[in-house]
């Protein structure tokens, strides 16, 4: 089963084995990295190319953009991987989805948690930094 055509509420899939097997591909990722000098953690969003699949661009949409029409472009790496590194402030968290080619939302499956969208009936991945 492929990762982009998990397109459902996330929470169907959590103990389904494909869902298992697709985590354990690390197929995207959150890195964190808190700042002592600011209340704020630089947070790393990644969606591999196994993930990716055949996506010419990619990008991140969330609170921390207000859901913008213009969503933070993702840059493409020469792995195929896609990465982007945002400043959030720290003890927060914060809802978003990838949106693929600019017309098919995504989800991180390895985000901290996944809420219901107040949009859609599918969930949003939430980091908590």
């Amino acid at each position: 089963m492929s990762l982009l055509k998990l397109n459902e509420r996330s929470t169907s899939y959590r103990d389904n084995q494909d869902f298992a097997t697709l985590k354990g591909k690390h197929t995207m990722s959150l890195k964190k990295q808190y700042l002592k000098s600011k209340p704020l953690c630089k947070v790393t969003f990644r969606l591999n190319a196994e993930a990716a699949q055949d996506v010419k661009e990619a990008a991140l949409c969330g609170d921390f953009t207000d859901w913008k029409t213009q969503p933070l472009t993702m840059k493409k790496l020469k792995s195929g991987d896609f990465t982007l590194t945002v400043d959030l402030e720290k003890d927060n968290e914060y809802q978003f989805r990838y949106l693929l080619d600019g017309e098919k939302w995504e989800n991180d499956w390895e985000a901290d948690a996944y809420i219901p969208s107040p949009v859609s009936i599918e969930d949003n991945s939430v980091v908590r930094v």
